[in-house]
């Protein structure tokens, strides 16, 4: 069973979304959280595979309490769920370590899908957010920057297929490798860089025009 943790401060809104999501019987919302606020103090107390917030609440933000999860949990997954298609919103929400940025006009199919995205180590968003967020991404680089000289063809190879949203399952697929050698790759390339996650290797891999 996947155990969600889910913030959102609309009582409404926070009961439809626990509909959707449990329309998929693999999936359950555990807990639930008004603010950022309760939702990192249920982490504290509750093991959960992922957490869903919105960004607006009350007392503690969304963005505030997936900085603050991250800090404190680097390796929790969560998912921002908000209504503003807001490119400024998505950045940050990826510096936060968030896995992905879904619109709530997402239907159940595809919220189920990205869930499942995040929980498998892939990098999600919408595809009219990803159009308005890569390239803003892309001019914060003005020439095409050198590569890490001590990376290998197959870290490069892993790097460049993480930009493209490829989960562990995928890539390992793809390179024929099992998904253990994806995730050493994974960790020696995040040694490398001194990187905190695979979302900062995602826009490694776009700001060094691997994508």
């Amino acid at each position: 069973m996947i155990n969600i943790l889910l913030a959102e401060d609309q009582s409404m809104v926070r009961q439809g979304l626990k509909m959707m999501i449990e329309t998929d019987p693999e999936m359950r919302v555990l807990k639930e959280a008004q603010n950022g606020k309760e939702a990192v103090a249920i982490c504290e107390s509750h093991a959960v595979d992922l957490v869903i917030l919105d960004i607006r609440m009350p007392v503690m933000d969304g963005l505030e309490a997936a900085r603050e999860i991250h800090r404190r949990w680097p390796d929790q997954k969560m998912l921002i769920l908000t209504t503003f298609n807001d490119d400024d919103y998505a950045l940050e929400a990826l510096k936060c370590g968030a896995s992905g940025y879904m619109l709530k006009d997402a239907d159940a199919e595809e919220l189920i899908r990205a869930i499942r995205s995040c929980l498998s180590g892939g990098l999600t968003l919408q595809d009219h957010v990803a159009a308005k967020v890569m390239p803003r991404l892309l001019n914060q680089v003005h020439e095409k920057q050198e590569l890490d000289p001590s990376l290998t063809p197959r870290e490069i190879a892993v790097i460049k297929l993480i930009g493209n949203g490829k989960n562990n399952q995928e890539i390992a697929n793809e390179l024929c490798l099992s998904v253990g050698t994806v995730k050493n790759h994974i960790s020696v390339i995040l040694d490398k860089l001194t990187l905190r996650d695979r979302t900062q290797i995602a826009i490694y891999a776009i700001r060094h025009h691997l994508v």
